[in-house]
């Protein structure tokens, strides 16, 4: 089954590494819901191992690394 990964070079984790992504939000300050659509998007890396996901805290410490610009973004203009 292919996994749900964002290309951060990370290799395969070993089970060891893995947390479940309710384990990561906790670590990360995320809530489980949002962690859950990162991953699906892409911008986190994980995998889903049966109906649940899990990632590992490199995973989510690389993507709170990241600049990320929060609020509301600006307008398009009309054409």
């Amino acid at each position: 089954m292919p996994n749900a990964t964002a290309d951060s070079g990370l290799d395969e984790p070993s089970l060891d590494e893995l947390i479940s992504l309710r384990e990561a939000a906790e670590l990360g300050g995320l809530s489980a819901g949002h962690l859950r659509l990162l991953v699906r998007r892409g911008d986190v890396w994980g995998i889903k191992i049966g109906r649940n996901w899990a990632t590992t805290a490199q995973a989510v410490e690389e993507y709170l690394a990241q600049d990320r610009k929060p609020g509301p973004k600006p307008e398009k203009p009309r054409s």
